[in-house]
């Protein structure tokens, strides 16, 4: 029976409630309400998905490739302050461990993205130093750090992302490539600030963070089309070298 079906079950398990799956599948009525509902429940498992595969993705791609062609190492050090912004927020606030585990499992990923950019450009002791003093650095400011610093930190982090994003967008554009940036995590990257951009559109937020969330988004669909660009380009380089 279609009540009973995989995709029924599947839907009102994680998307929607009943009533909405009744308006809109079986009545067959585009009901705004639920169709608002709808769309933000996608969008925040979008924005789920960025937190936690984004970056990894990018890890695991670096590490399987054997090297970090392409990569801007300030985009990644503005990825790393943009990360820790949040770590050091949550414990300046005191909030609890499981609050921020999260935020520190993609802080933990975006440090080694950097060694290793570091690592395959030949400077294994300037990645070794650098993460020894910005683990000394982090620990000083996690403990110490005052609650209006963690603040402004907080609020400056969006403007680091889309700095990063911006600045690997150009190194792409003058290398004509795009190199060892993952697919996927540019992909994972563009649905979550969409993600981000709907959800803040819904809300009554100020001109400033709804703009700079318009640029987040533009950003990281330019990164997409730049990657997919860069893939079809080498695909179809190995192509015409095959016959």
């Amino acid at each position: 029976m279609a009540s009973s079906s995989p995709v029924r079950q599947f839907l009102v398990s994680f998307l929607m409630p009943e009533k909405c799956y009744e308006e809109i599948f079986v009545n067959v009525h585009m009901h705004v309400p639920c169709l608002k509902f709808l769309l933000n429940r996608t969008f925040g498992f979008w924005i789920l998905l960025d937190s936690l595969l984004a970056q990894l993705s990018q890890l695991l791609k670096i590490l399987w490739k054997g090297g970090a062609a392409g990569l801007s190492l300030t985009s990644a050090l503005l990825q790393l302050y943009a990360f820790s912004c949040p770590v050091l927020y949550a414990a300046a606030l005191n909030f609890p461990l499981f609050a921020w585990t999260e935020r520190l499992f993609v802080l933990v990923q975006t440090a080694a993205i950097v060694f290793l950019i570091l690592f395959h450009g030949g400077e294994t002791l300037k990645g070794l130093l650098l993460l020894v003093a910005y683990a000394a650095v982090m620990l000083l400011l996690g403990s110490w750090l005052p609650a209006a610093v963690a603040s402004w930190m907080q609020t400056s982090s969006p403007a680091a992302l889309i700095a990063s994003k911006a600045l690997q967008a150009r190194t792409n554009h003058c290398n004509e490539h795009t190199g060892q940036l993952s697919t996927l995590s540019v992909s994972l990257s563009c649905a979550g600030s969409l993600g981000v951009l709907f959800t803040s559109l819904q809300e009554t937020g100020s001109l400033l963070s709804t703009l700079s969330h318009i640029l987040s988004a533009c950003l990281s669909c330019v990164l997409l089309v730049q990657v997919l660009s860069s893939s079809r380009g080498s695909r179809d380089a190995t192509k015409r070298k095959s016959e």
